[in-house]
């Protein structure tokens, strides 16, 4: 079956690879255009590469309209759970009627083709909303994360010049109350750009409302009427559809940005060759939709393909611990999109929860994000699938740059089958040709670690440039080694399987040895005390570069003697030169919000240097916390010295 699935994947992709025009315009026909597009693939100016030059469409007519066109109107395309628990469905028909009323309302505040518009939102069904009536005007669309500040939210209003915001009053995240529309406020004073600010009533909760500035969202769309209708505008596929924001190791985000046309082919097609949804699935999507998850498989990719998509609006430990698995249950889910460090909170509660629930409606359990590790693979398999015949959990990797996954383990609906190897993230996905090159720039061979590359031309699913600095663009992906660099580190097995261990940046050397996170860490995760880890390495006077491992216990661990316990199961499973020269044990992590390990920030602290862009961080306590816990060890070595 293995072998078979992977051949039948691989014929595939050898034809998108010998034939890409022609294989990307089969594939874009199966959407439908106002205009079919005169060219294909323009690859004149590389690294600039568009796809369906000239063609006219529209993403949330594909969405939408097209499904109700064929008789779908009554299926159900959200599911939204509530942080209280309360429980709303909307049918395709439900949502293609509250996208046409925002989108009268946008367009009564002057939103036209081209403008921006940012989303700054928590999960409830009217972020989506927003989202595509966005699209459906032709404006340009930018979410941000309803967790960032004033200052995060005042540099992305900024750079987008977005004249229009869409908010909330507040929301509510374990039980606490974020008054959303006080930091639009302040981020709308800073950024001088911003014309008009629409508010949902989320939570009652008490705002100011600027005259002339401020619109009642509820008011907007009464105004626009139930029968309200805005035919969807055709854009060319070249055109802007969303900007994307990352952060760098400067103050400065970048917008990522992705065009219309071309998201839209690859939205729609590498989700349907993955789950291959069937009419009577439920697809839990956990990622917020102010990250390139949310936007491809909370949004798009499952309205594309006309599936029913599951959001929840809180954390995946409130109100207890076993709330995913209860909406699971409930709710009959077939497929699951996980983040690693949500996997990893879940276990610090221990194996009984998820075997508290049936879980057998689940066929597929996808990680992204970042490295799942051994343990957290472990976990998944033996106490939510239960190591059931038929439910696969499986790695993908991708970027925000690559519109999501570019490579994972096969699919359901372009091989018939999940061909999963542990460790690895799968296999390239249509249209991407991987590589791995060592530091000058020479292609290594199977099982050769070094930096992971896309050859262009690069396909529908990737960026089209930085927005307003397209030179950055340049010199961050394309100028090292005059292909697509990725930023991340590991190899290529014989049979094309890709193995991502890390970012290039947080790659550990030591004494002419490259060491990679994902190997220390999953030596370190295999203490039973230990809950997630981060290696990292620093400079030393004498050995050059050192490796220091972070560890956050189990709830209720001993931790004594864990420090030197997992130094020496390092030690003990990697080598001599792999023995962390620190093991430092803090209660928690810096992370992204979507979960990321900020080794970038770990390193900068251990070593008193400059941390740069913060915006993603999730808790900025927890950088004190490793601060304080280094000098700590520190005070504790010199006193024993």
């Amino acid at each position: 079956m293995s072998e078979g699935v992977i051949e039948a994947h691989r014929r595939v992709w050898e034809e998108s690879i010998r034939d890409p025009e022609g294989f990307w315009s089969r594939v874009g026909s199966e959407l439908e255009w106002f205009k079919r597009w005169d060219v294909t693939l323009d690859d004149s100016r590389p690294p600039f590469y568009r796809w369906f030059v000239g063609g006219e469409i529209n993403i949330a007519h594909n969405c939408l309209d097209r499904h109700v066109g064929r008789e779908k109107a009554d299926k159900v395309a959200l599911i939204w759970v509530g942080s209280e628990g309360q429980v709303r469905r909307l049918t395709y028909g439900d949502l293609l009627r509250e996208v046409n009323r925002f989108s009268a309302a946008l367009r009564s505040l002057g939103v036209r083709r081209g403008d921006r518009v940012t989303v700054y939102m928590p999960m409830v069904p009217e972020a989506m909303v927003a989202m595509l009536s966005a699209a459906r005007l032709g404006a340009v669309h930018s979410v941000v994360f309803s967790g960032f500040g004033v200052q995060a939210l005042s540099d992305r209003l900024s750079d987008s010049q977005s004249r229009v915001v869409v908010t909330a009053d507040a929301m509510t995240r374990r039980g606490k109350t974020v008054r959303l529309k006080e930091v639009v406020d302040e981020a709308a004073e800073r950024s001088g750009c911003v014309e008009s600010v629409v508010v949902l009533r989320r939570t009652g909760a008490e705002v100011k409302m600027r005259a002339s500035r401020d619109f009642w969202y509820h008011e907007l769309v009464f105004q626009a009427g139930n029968d309200a209708e805005v035919r969807p505008e055709p854009v060319k596929s070249e055109d802007p559809l969303f900007i994307l924001y990352t952060s760098g190791t400067t103050g400065r985000p970048k917008g990522v940005l992705h065009l219309h046309g071309q998201y839209a082919v690859w939205a729609y097609s590498h989700t349907k060759w993955l789950f291959d949804w069937r009419d009577d699935h439920v697809f839990f999507s956990t990622p917020d939709i102010g990250w390139i998850n949310g936007h491809s498989y909370s949004t798009y990719g499952p309205l594309l393909n006309c599936a029913t998509v599951l959001w929840y609006e809180d954390a995946p430990d409130h109100p207890h611990p076993g709330v995913w698995w209860e909406i699971v249950d409930e709710h009959r889910v077939t497929e699951m999109w996980v983040a690693p460090t949500a996997v990893r909170l879940l276990m610090k509660y221990g194996d009984s929860v998820p075997r508290k629930y049936s879980l057998r409606s689940l066929r597929l359990i996808v990680s992204a994000g970042e490295i799942l590790g051994d343990e957290a693979w472990r976990w998944l398999h033996e106490n939510v699938a239960r190591r059931r015949v038929g439910c696969y959990v499986i790695e993908t990797w991708g970027q925000t740059e690559n519109s999501g996954f570019i490579a994972a383990p096969c699919g359901l609906g372009i091989a018939g089958g999940i061909a999963y190897r542990k460790g690895s993230v799968g296999l390239p996905y249509p249209g991407i040709r991987i590589g791995v090159l060592d530091d000058s720039g020479r292609e290594l061979g199977p099982g050769e670690k070094g930096n992971i590359v896309v050859y262009p031309p690069t396909p529908p699913a990737f960026m089209y440039s930085v927005w307003g600095d397209p030179d950055r663009y340049v010199r961050t992906y394309w100028q090292r080694f005059g292909v697509y660099f990725t930023g991340d580190y590991g190899h290529v097995d014989r049979d094309g399987y890709v193995y991502v261990l890390g970012r290039v940046d947080d790659v550990v050397k030591v004494a002419g040895h490259r060491l990679a996170p994902a190997d220390l860490e999953n030596a370190a995760s295999r203490h039973p005390a230990v809950a997630e880890c981060a290696a990292v390495s620093v400079p030393d006077p004498v050995k050059g570069e050192v490796i220091v491992v972070l560890v956050t216990p189990k709830a209720g661990a001993e931790r004594s003697n864990l420090a030197e316990e997992v130094r020496e199961l390092v030690r003990r499973e990697l080598g001599a030169v792999a023995t962390p020269e620190r093991v430092i044990v803090v209660e928690r992590l810096p992370k992204t919000r979507t979960g990321k390990i900020m080794r970038r920030v770990i390193r900068a602290v251990l070593t008193g240097t400059e941390v740069g862009d913060v915006s993603t961080l999730e808790d900025e306590a927890s950088v004190r916390e490793v601060l304080e816990a280094k000098e700590a060890l520190e005070r504790e070595l010199s006193g024993a010295r």
